[in-house]
């Protein structure tokens, strides 16, 4: 039997989410299932932020397991993977495609869509398109958070070694070290902020400055940070600025790296998260968290999050139901964040529970594994 290929194309839009995704997907096919994967990018910039040891200047290289190739306006002949991964919707390039009409047996060419938790996603999962002009069929592929989609992306020991840390105490204080962080101050709250421009986040960060306990967050360098610098009176930020008003303390962190941001995510209290990849590890994380969606013009993306919050608060307590959707409105509608906060905090237990019982639910729905079957079942 020949060992079996994967063709992953990315067109990268939002800086890292696009890429973020691709590239895990990547290395679980690679390093756990054996597929021999090319992944075509094209911004090797955004890629190198995402693995440092990339080189941008070339055109072909192997990462971590990965072929990975620049995906250049002169595509070059190449032959056509068994499986063709069409991520969030890019156009193959037509060379591409007329390679694949040409192979004996056509690939298996999947569209990988964005994360939705809109009821419509079920009904679309694994739906047939013919191509009008060639002999291929694309089939359309959506993650989600229900046993009808295809699910989400979980390395095989993504979960224990979450459970190790956060049973470990030295190995989260080692960690907090590794940040320049002291130890913990009676009640403090840690909090990681990775999020777009935000017109709430002033009111946010006023109520932790004013709060009842201290908070320290945790702020990747990012499009969060010119806003929360501006806040504290500076004209700009950078990694390893550490910046103090009343309660409320803010380190800044260079860049996170994927597997470096996961323990980010174990080791604070709650996290504010962004787009789609992010989000997805923060519910893998098993703590509190506030989703900024991925904004749109058309205002479609609010509908999406009420989708999602629908499916996330399903169990949880009217008070706590009520805190959650009030807070994710208010960040992601530009209103001011503050007032939501207090009664968001005051239901962390069940919130707690609820996220550790979430993961748990979700976790038997992988999607690496869900696309192979699916490959091997059309192949």
């Amino acid at each position: 039997m020949r060992n079996e290929s994967c063709d992953i194309f990315c067109n990268v839009v939002d800086n890292y989410g696009d890429i973020g995704v691709c590239w895990r997907l990547a290395r679980q096919l690679a390093n756990e299932h054996g597929q021999a994967v090319r992944l075509w990018v094209d911004d090797l910039a955004s890629f190198q932020r995402l693995c440092p040891e990339a080189d941008v200047m070339l055109e072909r290289q192997l990462c971590r397991g990965v072929e990975v190739r620049h995906w250049s306006a002169g595509f070059p002949a190449v032959e056509p993977a068994d499986l063709v991964i069409e991520a969030f919707a890019c156009k193959l390039p037509p060379t591409y495609l007329a390679a694949m009409a040409a192979r004996k047996t056509a690939p298996v060419w999947v569209n990988l869509e964005y994360l939705s938790a809109e009821a419509w996603v079920e009904g679309c999962h694994k739906l047939p398109s013919p191509h009008p002009n060639l002999p291929l069929t694309r089939y359309f592929f959506f993650p989600g958070f229900t046993g009808k989609t295809g699910g989400l992306l979980l390395e095989r020991d993504l979960l224990a070694r979450r459970d190790a840390f956060q049973s470990d105490a030295e190995a989260q204080q080692r960690y907090w070290s590794s940040l320049g962080l002291p130890e913990r101050q009676a009640g403090e709250l840690r909090v990681s902020l990775f999020g777009y421009e935000n017109a709430a986040m002033e009111g946010l960060l006023t109520a932790w400055e004013q709060g009842d306990r201290p908070v320290t967050c945790l702020l990747p360098e990012g499009r969060s940070l010119p806003q929360v610098a501006t806040f504290f009176g500076q004209q700009a930020g950078k990694a390893g600025a550490v910046w103090q008003r009343g309660r409320l303390r803010v380190h800044v962190l260079p860049f996170v790296e994927q597997e470096r941001y996961d323990e980010l995510l174990w080791a604070c209290d709650c996290n504010f998260v962004r787009g789609e990849d992010s989000c997805v590890r923060a519910q893998w994380a098993a703590k509190p968290f506030i989703w900024q969606i991925y904004p749109q013009h058309d205002g479609v993306h609010l509908e999406k999050l009420r989708a999602f919050m629908n499916l996330y608060c399903d169990r949880l307590s009217q008070q706590a139901s009520q805190a959650v959707q009030a807070l994710w409105l208010d960040w992601n509608c530009g209103n001011s964040a503050g007032p939501a906060w207090p009664a968001f905090l005051s239901c962390r237990e069940e919130l707690q529970a609820q996220a550790r019982d979430w993961a748990q639910r979700l976790s038997g729905n992988n999607l690496a594994l869900n696309l192979l079957d699916f490959f091997h079942q059309v192949a």
